[in-house]
């Protein structure tokens, strides 16, 4: 019987400084900063640039903001799990770049790929890490180099990706903090509504699926819309359930930067205030798996230890999910 739990002891994160403006991508394709901002509430996005960047890049200035702000030795690090739909390569895994990068020498990594709701996959996958009680330190980052992926001439999908990454550290405690429940699902039957069609074995890389300019993200806008708001809601409500929690005991809700009216949805949904809801799709717009880290990057000086907090994530599959936690530290 474990006497311990899985518990986040650190977070670091880093976005791009280049800065795309609505106004920008209004010269790309025919739009506007209303449109965009009411359909979205997207202002801008971040953007990596220079030649044979990729996202581990992003990875590994996440990794080592984490590590000099935790003090935590890169040789102690026990497994490094990132999570990615834009990896470097097909292979080798990212993670293993972002180790080498960190001076993670100890360490097995690999990579998880679960769309917008990898973070979630990915630290569920931590936990059970740690739970096993055979490791100590287990490393969680997600990057997404979503730009790179984003077709600058699709009036209804450039608007809304951005670039960015973030990673936690978990390690066991004993003491009433860490991850308390999760909840994970998947579902293939709506895979045609929001994919990237070519560039896997079934459709593989050719100067046709380039033409076609199938190497982007394809996606049915209301088709997903609908069923997010959805499987977002039932992922809150499903962690409020078990565990017995009202909207009063919630410290910060975290849910996936997709969409701010999928936003303003769930906070009608679960009557939580806005204000306990961390949001900040306006500036960096949807970095994919990345946007919930970054969230908790960003808001970490606001946390206090055992603040609880549920986190919710939706993405292609489809896959969604939720997680509960209580927070294990003060600002720092």
């Amino acid at each position: 019987m474990r006497n311990f739990n899985a518990v986040i002891t650190g977070v670091g994160g880093y976005v791009p400084e280049k800065i795309v403006t609505n106004e920008e991508i209004c010269k790309m394709v025919e739009t506007t900063d209303e449109w965009i901002t009411t359909r979205t509430g997207i202002k801008e996005r971040r953007r990596l640039e220079g030649k044979h960047t990729g996202a581990s890049v992003m990875g590994v200035k996440a990794v080592m903001d984490l590590l000099q702000k935790t003090g935590a030795n890169p040789e102690e690090i026990d497994a490094v799990i990132c999570c990615t739909s834009t990896p470097d390569y097909i292979f080798p895994a990212t993670a293993v770049l972002i180790a080498e990068k960190c001076g993670i020498t100890n360490a097995f990594g690999y990579d998880l790929s679960a769309a917008c709701s990898g973070f979630i996959f990915a630290l569920v996958n931590g936990v059970g890490l740690i739970e096993s009680g055979r490791y100590k330190k287990v490393l969680v980052v997600a990057t997404e180099k979503m730009t790179i992926i984003t077709n600058y001439e699709d009036r209804s999908t450039c608007p809304l990706f951005g670039d960015g990454a973030a990673a936690v550290l978990l390690e066991p405690s004993t003491e009433d903090v860490g991850i308390m429940d999760f909840t994970m699902h998947s579902d293939a039957s709506g895979f045609s509504h929001l994919q990237l069609k070519a560039g896997g074995s079934v459709n593989p890389s050719s100067h046709d699926t380039i033409s076609r300019r199938e190497h982007f993200v394809y996606q049915e806008g209301q088709f997903v819309f609908k069923l997010a708001v959805t499987k977002l809601v039932e992922s809150c409500q499903e962690m409020m359930k078990r565990n017995n929690l009202t909207a009063d005991q919630i410290a910060w809700v975290v849910p996936h930067q997709a969409n701010m009216r999928i936003i303003d949805a769930i906070v009608r949904n679960l009557d939580v205030p806005i204000e306990k809801v961390m949001v900040n799709i306006p500036k960096y717009g949807n970095t994919s798996s990345a946007s919930i880290p970054i969230c908790l990057w960003e808001w970490e000086e606001k946390l206090k230890k055992g603040d609880i907090l549920i986190l919710a994530a939706f993405g292609a599959g489809f896959s969604w999910g939720g997680i509960c936690l209580k927070w294990g530290y003060d600002p720092r």
